[in-house]
């Protein structure tokens, strides 16, 4: 059984194919000749730019790669600076570490 979008998602990936839309738009570029460069079907172009969450994220990211905009994808998790994540390995780090007997003092 397939659960629900959650609303959050659906409307952050309608969001995003509006974004894609308009960056499409700004650059002159018609649907069918970014379905060329993306290596897509005009439908899935469509759909996309109509933010069905039924498109694979890859196609997404296609999109972004043809406009240069690829990076935007890569920082998405920036995990050297996800707060929560951090906070998370951070509780979990022990009190104290004691040294090994006879071994050196794990300074370099």
């Amino acid at each position: 059984m397939e659960l629900p979008t959650p609303l959050p998602v659906e409307r952050a990936i309608r969001k995003l194919g509006s974004d894609i839309s308009l960056a499409r738009r700004r650059r002159h570029i018609s649907q069918a000749s970014l379905a060329e460069r993306m290596g897509a079907s005009l439908s899935t172009v469509r759909r996309m730019e109509k933010g069905d969450i039924k498109v694979p994220i890859h196609f997404f990211a296609r999109a972004l790669h043809v406009f240069g905009e690829i990076r935007a994808l890569e920082h998405l998790l920036d995990t050297p600076n996800d707060e929560i994540g951090l906070t998370l390995m951070d509780e979990r780090l022990p009190k104290r570490v004691r040294g090994k007997s006879g071994g050196s003092s794990g300074a370099m």
